[in-house]
């Protein structure tokens, strides 16, 4: 029964996150178009100079940029969870009668509900400009699945930030200054051997780069042991989340 009450509260919190964020028309507007500036300038501007071999430079580029706009949108659960800590609405939500846990959940899977429309809104403008899924719309699904759970994962790290600095304006400069690195440092927009090779040590081993090529593998097919970046992606995504999710609940525990 108690897993049952824990189910429904969670689906109660995701509730009233989503409408909340499509209540925020703005919030959603910005979220897209973030995005697909990065894809229109470094398609166009930088296209024509990189160097990817055999897929054309969008095809190279659009599992980049959903793995990068994913991980943006991760770095809203813990600008949420703040901003709710500020307001108030965190100690409203203590005084019912729910499960401390399905705040913490309700919030992420919300967050990964709107980091769904955003990279559904990105494969559209992606399609447009030239992206083919030469593997197939079956494979092509399970990138995106990936894409997601691993954006998922990286939303409890963001959430452990947001209930350790408790202002929304902080946890936003924060929450860049850990994700920038792990995205320019990587195959987002170009081939790790273009960069140097103190520099591929740590790109060709992080896991930005892992979900990118796995999704590249699934979408394109043409890299080489494209099967162990899936793996590696899980492995990644799995170890995350078995140590920020529960970090992040015993610090709400704490926190509230």
């Amino acid at each position: 029964m108690n897993h049952l009450n824990g189910l429904s509260d969670t689906a109660q919190i995701v509730k009233r996150n989503v409408k909340r964020n499509f209540r925020i028309p703005q919030l959603l507007i910005f979220s897209s178009i973030q995005p697909i500036v990065f894809l229109l300038l470094f398609n166009f501007v930088f296209g024509g100079a990189v160097k990817t071999g055999e897929p054309k430079y969008i095809d190279f580029l659009l599992p980049g940029i959903l793995a990068q706009t994913a991980l943006f949108g991760a770095i809203q659960t813990g600008v949420g969870l703040a901003e709710d800590l500020s307001k108030g609405v965190i100690d409203r939500l203590r005084s019912l009668p729910i499960a401390r846990s399905a705040v913490l959940v309700g919030r992420t899977f919300a967050d990964t509900i709107r980091n769904i429309f955003v990279i559904a809104l990105m494969c559209i403008v992606g399609v447009l400009l030239g992206f083919r899924f030469h593997e197939g719309i079956p494979k092509f699904l399970l990138a995106l699945v990936l894409v997601l759970f691993f954006a998922y994962s990286f939303s409890w790290v963001s959430g452990n930030i947001g209930l350790l600095l408790k202002d929304s304006e902080t946890v936003q400069v924060a929450g860049f200054l850990w994700v920038f690195p792990l995205v320019f440092a990587s195959s987002v927009f170009v081939p790790v051997e273009t960069m140097p090779h103190w520099l591929q040590i740590f790109a060709r081993n992080q896991p930005v780069t892992q979900v990118v090529n796995a999704v590249r593998y699934l979408t394109q097919g043409n890299i080489i042991n494209g099967g162990a970046y899936v793996w590696h992606t899980l492995v990644w995504a799995l170890g995350i989340f078995l140590v920020f999710a529960p970090l992040a609940v015993w610090k709400y525990k704490r926190t509230v």
